[in-house]
């Protein structure tokens, strides 16, 4: 399947470089993907099964987890990335393919992986 993305800015080059990645990359039920979510203020990772098309695991810093947390966005970035190595060894889950969502790997999403190694988790 190709998606046709027309226009110009930094939304569309970015939506642009995301189909052009989940041409390549995708998720089994052996080895799923950790799709990676940035806006300005929060971060959210998702364990995704694309074989069944159903999320397997979640975390973001939207959730309760992070109620009171005082740090920069990359430490909760980091933090992102522990809680879901963490929820991912509960389901059973050790091994995962990144999708950095057509981002640069740099910065908070570089820290969401940082997070997820150092939580256990292979990618």
């Amino acid at each position: 399947m190709s998606v046709k993305i027309f226009g110009k800015g930094t939304k569309v080059a970015r939506l642009r470089r995301h189909a052009r990645l989940r041409k390549r990359i995708s998720g089994t039920s052996e080895r799923p993907r950790l799709v990676v979510s940035r806006s300005n203020r929060h971060m959210v990772a998702q364990i995704v099964d694309d074989t069944k098309g159903i999320t397997l695991v979640s975390a973001s810093t939207l959730t309760s987890d992070f109620a009171g947390f005082t740090g920069t966005k990359t430490e909760a970035a980091t933090k992102v990335g522990e809680l879901i190595a963490a929820k991912a060894k509960e389901a059973g889950i050790t091994a995962v393919v990144f999708d950095r969502g057509g981002n640069k790997y740099h910065g908070r999403v570089a820290a969401v992986a940082e997070g997820a190694r150092q939580g256990g988790l292979a990618l």
